[in-house]
């Protein structure tokens, strides 16, 4: 695996640089986001860890421009900072994990361990079968296009992730713990709302403008995604 470490923190990179070849992969560093964005371009990666202050760009806006370039390059943000507000602003730039420094090398060899799994188990997409409808609800996969009765809903990257995987998995109780592994990549941490908060978001976009509403709450279960009820 080519994993590439954009941190301006020399010492933290040689860090990140010497734990994470211990485990096999070929790392690459970058010093600040114009200089990453030129090897994106030039070496096809497998992971981005990026930290979130670095000089001329933030890691905020570069990564919103890696995944302009590769949807499907898995991005790790590393921050001082552990704030909701942050993580999801993180989250809604693509990123598919947030940690906290300062953090144990293990966590991140077992946050990448659990991205490269997802990546390598989840399906391929049909070509010929792009969609994902329920009701007036209609879901094109292949461009991360939304509409509902002919009207064009805007989600960010991870407002999307998280409706596909209540579409796919319709009439059925999903719990917080499911929910986190399959569109957040991580175990649920009950001391953070960070799903209640998307599931408000994506109701507001997707529900409120309507009366049938197709996102509900199961108090003390999770969520289930139905025009049933």
């Amino acid at each position: 695996m080519k994993v590439l470490i954009i941190e301006d923190n020399a010492r933290v990179s040689a860090l990140l640089k010497r734990g994470l070849e211990s485990q096999g992969y070929q790392i690459y560093i970058s010093e600040d986001a114009e200089d990453a964005l030129v090897m994106v371009d030039k070496i096809t990666f497998d992971l981005v860890i990026t930290d979130i202050m670095l000089p001329n760009m933030n890691g905020i806006e570069l990564s919103k421009i890696i995944k302009q370039k590769n949807a499907d390059l898995p991005i790790i943000m590393l921050t001082a900072l552990g704030t909701i507000d942050e993580k999801i602003e993180g989250f809604d730039a693509g990123a598919d994990d947030y940690m906290v420094k300062p953090f144990e090398i293990r966590e991140l060899y077992a946050r990448i361990k659990a991205i490269v799994l997802r990546k390598s188990s989840s399906p391929k997409k049909n070509e010929s079968s792009n969609y994902i409808e329920y009701q007036n609800l209609k879901v094109d996969t292949k461009i991360n296009r939304v509409f509902r009765n002919e009207k064009e809903i805007i989600l960010t990257p991870k407002e999307f992730k998280l409706l596909v995987f209540l579409m796919s998995n319709t009439e059925r109780i999903l719990t917080r713990e499911e929910i986190a592994e399959n569109v957040w990549g991580n175990h649920f941490d009950t001391g953070t709302n960070y799903i209640d908060v998307y599931i408000a978001y994506l109701r507001k976009k997707i529900d409120k403008d309507f009366d049938e509403k197709l996102i509900h709450t199961k108090p003390g279960v999770g969520f289930i995604f139905t025009s049933q009820l």
